[in-house]
């Protein structure tokens, strides 16, 4: 059974200022998604998932799943803010969406063999599909033992502002020991910083390994996130800014001995469009990969 990839694509876009995922980057308006499926349809996987919002199902369906009719299975999952554990109520006050872990969890009907996760505005390298291909694979028989592809902090920052990276810990074996999700990571004076809940800024290397949102989960994965998310539910009925994250949840089920996560790094080189200022420079590396013939000019004809 080949392995499923599952993005995600529902995401606000509040800091690029509109539908990042559907912005056309390549020189016939392929998206970042676009070049991660032909990546993925290349190293293996068999079928793509991808979450979003109902408000632009239409063009969405129009603009992007059109072009891989007839090249790989494509399934469409929605995550909105009311899609809640039953007995539980959405706070109309809350505007912010549930998080990645959330988004994860509405695709538990439609994926039942090993997954690997990525975000849909991220450019992650064809090497990092093909290992992810090839570990999820092995996992096909195992259970709470998953992956994920690591990357190199210094080489995932943007000069346009803060990002978000899970900051990862691991053993002399790889296996992650701690992730912890930092929402406000920029280099000060030269160096990697993160900005702590109390204002104060810690510093970090170019080295530290991070996680850009690319694991490998098998089926079983999605029982132990429904039963953290009703409780993480009942924690923060007062926090409407709460956020069910995948690396927090990870690192919960970590330190609680419920699972184990192979840190496997990659010598592929990450770049995304987290805000528009980014979006050149993004434009510019995928037109070098196409003269590098690594991609062809036109990825689906």
């Amino acid at each position: 059974m080949k392995p499923t990839l599952f993005i995600l694509a529902a995401g606000m876009g509040s800091r690029y200022g509109g539908l990042k995922q559907l912005d056309g980057l390549g020189p016939n308006g392929e998206t970042i998604m676009d070049y991660s499926v032909y990546d993925a349809i290349k190293s293996g996987f068999g079928k793509i998932v991808f979450v979003i919002r109902h408000s632009f199902e239409k063009e969405f369906r129009e603009k992007v799943i059109s072009k891989y009719q007839g090249r790989i299975e494509v399934e469409v999952v929605f995550q909105e803010l009311d899609y809640l554990p039953e007995g539980f109520k959405l706070n109309h006050e809350r505007e912010k969406p549930w998080g990645t872990n959330h988004a994860l969890l509405m695709g538990k009907g439609v994926i039942n063999e090993p997954f690997g996760i990525i975000n849909a505005d991220d450019f992650y390298g064809r090497e990092s599909f093909q290992i992810l291909a090839g570990q999820l694979k092995m996992m096909a028989d195992k259970s709470r033992n998953y992956c994920m592809i690591g990357y190199l902090l210094g080489n995932t920052l943007s000069d346009s502002g803060t990002v978000a990276r899970g900051v990862c810990q691991i053993d002399e074996e790889n296996y992650l020991t701690k992730v912890v999700e930092r929402t406000q990571i920029e280099r000060i004076d030269g160096v990697p910083c993160y900005k702590e809940d109390d204002g104060t800024w810690k510093k970090l290397t170019d080295t530290t390994p991070v996680s850009m949102n690319m694991w490998g989960f098998t089926p079983d994965y999605f029982d132990l996130s429904e039963k953290s998310f009703t409780q993480f539910l009942e924690d923060n009925k007062d926090n409407n800014k709460a956020e069910f994250l995948i690396p927090t949840l990870v690192n919960d089920l970590i330190e609680q001995g419920e699972i184990k996560v192979k840190l496997i790094n990659t010598p592929s080189v990450w770049f995304g469009i987290t805000y528009a200022k980014d979006r050149p420079e993004a434009v510019l590396k995928i037109q070098d990969l196409i003269d590098q013939k690594i991609y062809p000019e036109r990825l689906f004809n």
